[in-house]
């Protein structure tokens, strides 16, 4: 799935009130997003101190600029966020748990105060990410656990000084790096409760138009034609992702098909999808270890994995045409968005997919 920015959970538990059904899980999600926000430090602080590694200074000034360009080109929110910098010290910021039943790509949702009902349960904690999905899997869930390096809290905590930088995701490709701090940015610009795939899907398409604006007027060549590698990888993963959710829908929407020839069919497609998986690193050829990570989710991919990676895509040509329609001024998609976001959540997924046909 690329990079995993999603809406931040931990803000919901952090601002949870008392009354909360399960204290355990909102008291690891306050106590982990305070522990990494009292992690962070100043990025100017850090550059001036010259105790400060090298590699680290160059990458906290180049996210100082993309960050400025978000804010003057992509008129992305001039707020604390992105403005600080925190060592973890472990790979991941949170572990997201995810949950489909056997014959559906449709996620279980979990719902939060302030930022609505989602497809997913983040954790501080890999062991406990994984012990709640071993909980949902004796329920009868199929179950993905995987690493998001970055999230959002809405800038609901720019008050405590916004989400910070980390080394989760410090040392990404130059257009990797703009991509994420533009998706994490969007979300504060819209965000709409009980519904992740629009939110997820506008955010995406910020970080791609304006990744691509990044690349074309900032960058230099090796910077591009470093992303431009990257990228394919991933445009190619995501089209045989989508090829094969829609052949595990069209299994799992068939009217009176038995279920042991419903799991054959699906066992079907799981295969194919693995063969063609293998086919395309063929083709694409190139250093095996930059597959490593499209090699995990192959092998434990299922629906709680094709339902989350479906968030991230299914909106986005709306939204992209949408941009178009409004002559590329990001003021205007962004008032655009904002009205599509006060609709009833069935018709502004309509009027996206139009645009998207038109």
């Amino acid at each position: 799935m690329g990079i995993a920015a999603v809406a931040g959970v931990a803000v919901a538990a952090t601002l949870c009130l008392s009354g909360c059904a399960n204290i355990g899980y909102y008291w690891q999600s306050v106590t982990g997003h305070l522990k990494l926000m009292s992690a962070a430090r100043p990025v100017d602080d850090l550059l001036q101190e010259p105790e400060t590694p090298e590699r680290l200074r160059e990458r906290l000034k180049l996210s100082q600029r993309i960050r400025e360009f978000a804010v003057r080109e992509l008129k992305l929110p001039d707020n604390p966020s992105y403005r600080r910098y925190a060592n973890l010290h472990r790979r991941a910021a949170v572990f997201n748990v995810t949950a489909a039943t056997a014959y559906s790509l449709e996620l279980k949702t979990w719902c939060f105060p302030f930022t609505g009902c989602v497809g997913y349960r983040g954790y501080y904690d890999e062991a406990k990410a994984r012990q709640e999905a071993a909980e949902l899997a004796q329920q009868g869930y199929e179950t993905s656990v995987y690493p998001v390096t970055a999230y959002s809290t809405l800038g609901l905590m720019n008050w405590a000084g916004g989400d910070p930088l980390l080394n989760t995701f410090i040392g990404y490709p130059e257009g990797e790096l703009a991509r994420l701090l533009f998706h994490e940015l969007a979300h504060q610009v819209v965000y709409v409760k009980n519904d992740t795939t629009f939110n997820e899907s506008f955010a995406t398409a910020v970080e791609r138009l304006g990744g691509v604006r990044w690349l074309q007027t900032q960058a230099d060549d090796q910077a591009r034609q470093e992303y431009a590698a990257f990228d394919q990888r991933r445009r190619l993963f995501r089209e045989l992702s989508r090829g094969t959710r829609e052949r595990l829908e069209a299994v799992y929407e068939a009217t009176g098909t038995p279920p042991p020839e419903k799991e054959r069919a699906k066992q079907e497609v799981m295969e194919q999808f693995r063969a063609d998986y293998a086919r395309l690193k063929e083709r694409a050829g190139g250093d095996p270890l930059v597959w490593r990570g499209y090699d995990r989710w192959v092998r434990e991919a299922n629906n709680a994995f094709f339902g989350a990676q479906a968030a991230y895509d299914e909106l986005v040509p709306g939204f992209e045409a949408l941009f178009r329609i409004k002559g590329g001024s990001w003021e205007a998609f962004y008032d655009a968005t904002r009205q599509l976001a006060a609709l009833p959540k069935e018709e502004r997924h309509r009027q996206l997919k139009e645009a998207a046909g038109g």
